[in-house]
């Protein structure tokens, strides 16, 4: 039994859930904006036409209909789920709510949840991918075994309001 989610945090730590985008980079988003992670099969997402490759279309879950975004791609990274066949793919999905915006996020792996004093978040320029500042509050550095691994702080406000989302033009 993993034990480090059954501590009791610092008094002022907050809660995070950790996931892979893909098998090097690990990334964290406040629970505040988490609501579940579940498996979707790929059979019960909708696509849309005409819409950035990172929107993979339309999933209901409790009765609402939520945009399914694949985190990775929209990031720049490799798609999530490339090397399944059609007939067993499965999306690992962190669903979200930004105010009143609920959406759901495709991601490789989720790991669970973990605790970071805000002191501890740093400044990701020079560590990651210019690409990537836009939509990350900082990074923190976790002890991985031998090693400091580290690990994105995403911010879920800045990826709902990436321009990818707003697009008005018809040729996409």
């Amino acid at each position: 039994m993993n034990t480090a989610a059954l501590t009791k945090p610092k008094t002022n730590e907050e809660p995070y859930l950790k996931f892979q985008l893909n098998s090097q980079i690990a990334a964290l988003f406040a629970m505040r904006h988490v609501q579940e992670v579940l498996i979707l099969p790929a059979r019960r997402l909708t696509p849309m036409p005409n819409m950035p490759p990172c929107m993979l279309g339309l999933a209901n879950r409790r009765s609402r209909v939520v945009w399914v975004i694949d985190l990775a791609q929209l990031l720049g990274l490799a798609t999530v789920n490339t090397h399944l066949q059609p007939y067993n793919l499965q999306y690992k999905l962190m669903m979200m709510q930004v105010g009143t915006a609920p959406f759901a996020l495709a991601v490789q792996h989720v790991k669970g949840i973990t605790w970071v004093q805000p002191d501890d978040l740093q400044s990701p320029i020079g560590r990651v991918p210019a690409s990537f500042v836009p939509y990350l509050r900082g990074c923190v550095l976790q002890r991985q075994q031998q090693h400091q691994e580290v690990v994105l702080v995403l911010d879920a406000e800045a990826i709902v309001q990436s321009p990818i989302f707003h697009q008005t033009d018809s040729s996409l």
